[in-house]
């Protein structure tokens, strides 16, 4: 088991803490979850890892949300810190364009906003649908409506800020 748990580790570690990190914007708290997902896999082994590891750490991540809420912390959805620095003019805008699709993704309801960071992970429509717990048929769709919802936010979001400027 020692073995496999070390391969498990080596193969989806980084991707998992990846899409932790886009759901919780806090690369400490995105590694706690991965590390508690793993300890999860430990005491139960998965017959199915990927997908089984990702709904773990996805509903570890609700769970670390609900207390987040509670405890009044704000989300942030893309990575920066990895970036090299351009200038203030380009923080600048990068901030605002960060800012403005994590606005457009918190208009998205859970299910989307989950099929689309997985998709956005590498996940095939098997391993969406086992994660999050749909059926095969239905993750075209679930996608394909998420897709939609968030460019309509984000280009409402866009209008509402020409608008006032």
């Amino acid at each position: 088991m020692t073995a496999d748990l070390t391969q498990l580790f080596e193969e989806y570690y980084e991707s998992l803490v990846r899409m932790l990190y886009r759901r919780t914007g806090d690369r400490d708290r995105a590694e706690d979850l991965a590390q508690e997902t793993f300890a999860r896999a430990v005491a139960a082994p998965p017959n199915n890892p990927r997908p089984w590891l990702f709904a773990v750490a996805l509903n570890l991540v609700r769970e670390d949300g609900r207390r987040t809420i509670r405890q009044g912390r704000r989300l942030e959805l893309l990575r920066t810190e990895d970036r090299p620095a351009a200038g203030p003019d380009a923080d600048l805008e990068r901030n605002e364009l960060n800012a403005s699709v994590h606005s457009a993704l918190a208009t998205l309801g859970e299910r989307d906003r989950e099929a689309l960071l997985l998709k956005a992970e590498g996940f095939n429509y098997e391993e969406i649908a086992a994660t999050l717990g749909l059926s095969k048929g239905a993750v075209g769709t679930t996608l394909a409506r998420a897709r939609r919802r968030l460019v309509e936010a984000y280009r409402s979001e866009a209008r509402g800020k020409n608008a006032a400027s």
